[in-house]
């Protein structure tokens, strides 16, 4: 193997797996809800309150959109 795809598939995916909860108010339709993982929250800077809207790219995927998010914190760039 080239060097590039060894760098490549030891890259590790992080997910957050988790289960849609349905909120069922007496005399309401049912809401549903998902949490967001607060280490996830936490690496990109998201905030309580922040405004988000997720776009709908296929049956099996969506996307978090953040239509202003602010700008990055660090003072330093990482090094590669």
């Amino acid at each position: 193997m080239t060097r590039k795809l060894v760098m490549q598939s030891k890259k590790m995916k992080t997910s957050y797996p988790l289960r849609v909860q349905a909120i069922r108010s007496h005399g309401q339709n049912p809401r549903l809800y998902v949490s967001f993982p607060l280490a996830l929250a936490a690496a990109i800077g998201l905030e309580a309150g922040e405004e988000v809207e997720w776009e709908l790219l296929h049956r099996g995927e969506l996307h978090l959109r953040r239509p202003s998010p602010p700008p990055p914190s660090a003072k330093v760039k990482a090094r590669r």
